[in-house]
C-alpha cells in the first residue's frame, strides 16, 4: 500500500493556532485533514481562482478588526495607568495570605470596581502574588501592545498596630487591677 505525500491548498475562513495560520491565508494540509474536518466545519475553502475575491474580502476584514481592536487596546491601557486596583484577601493573625492572586482574580476585580472586562490571557503573570502590598502587574493587550495596572493586595482583616496592642493590653490589665479591688 503507497501512501500519498500530495498536500493539498486550502484558504482558511478563522484563525487556526494548530496551523499557526489566520483567517484569509492558504496553508497547505493534508488532504483527509481538509476533506474530514476542515470543509465540513467550514473552516476551510479549496484554494483556486475562483476564490481570490473572496480571499481578498476576508483579508480587509481582518485588516478593519485588527485596526480596531488595537485602537480599543490603546485606550484601554491609557485608562489603566490611572486606575489603581484594590483588591481585599483573607489573611491570618501574622498577615500571611490564604490563597494567592491569579490572573482570573485581578480581571474578576476589573469587572467588580470598575466594570471593565479583560481576559485573563491579557495578564501577565509570571506566579500568583502570594503577599500583601504593591504590585505593578504587565498586561499584554495586543501582539505588540503591552500596559501596566497598579495592584494593591490588602487584607481584609487590618493587622493591629502596636500602639492598638499595647493599648488593649493597658486596657485588660486595668479592668484586671478593677476586678480585684
Amino acid at each position: 500500500m503507497l501512501i500519498s505525500k500530495k498536500e493539498t491548498e486550502v484558504i482558511l475562513t478563522e484563525n487556526m493556532r494548530d496551523l499557526r495560520a489566520a483567517e484569509g491565508d492558504t496553508v497547505k494540509v493534508k488532504p483527509g485533514f481538509a476533506r474530514n474536518f476542515l470543509f465540513p466545519q467550514g473552516k476551510a475553502i479549496p484554494a483556486s481562482a475562483g476564490n481570490q475575491r473572496y480571499i481578498e474580502s476576508l483579508q480587509s476584514r481582518r485588516a478593519e478588526r485588527e485596526a480596531t481592536e488595537r485602537l480599543h487596546m490603546e485606550e484601554l491601557r491609557d485608562s489603566l495607568k490611572s486606575l489603581r486596583l484594590h483588591i481585599k484577601v483573607k489573611t491570618g493573625e501574622a498577615g500571611k495570605m490564604f490563597g494567592s492572586v491569579t490572573a482570573g482574580t485581578i480581571c474578576d476585580e476589573l469587572h467588580n470596581q470598575f466594570d471593565l472586562d479583560l481576559d485573563r490571557k491579557k495578564v501577565a503573570l509570571v506566579k500568583p502574588l502570594r503577599e500583601l502590598g504593591e504590585f505593578d502587574v504587565k498586561l499584554k493587550l495586543h501582539t505588540d501592545l503591552e500596559g501596566e495596572l497598579k495592584v494593591f493586595v490588602e487584607s481584609e482583616n487590618p493587622r493591629p498596630t502596636p500602639q492598638s496592642v499595647a493599648d488593649e493590653e493597658a486596657a485588660k490589665k486595668a479592668a484586671a487591677e478593677k476586678a480585684t479591688e
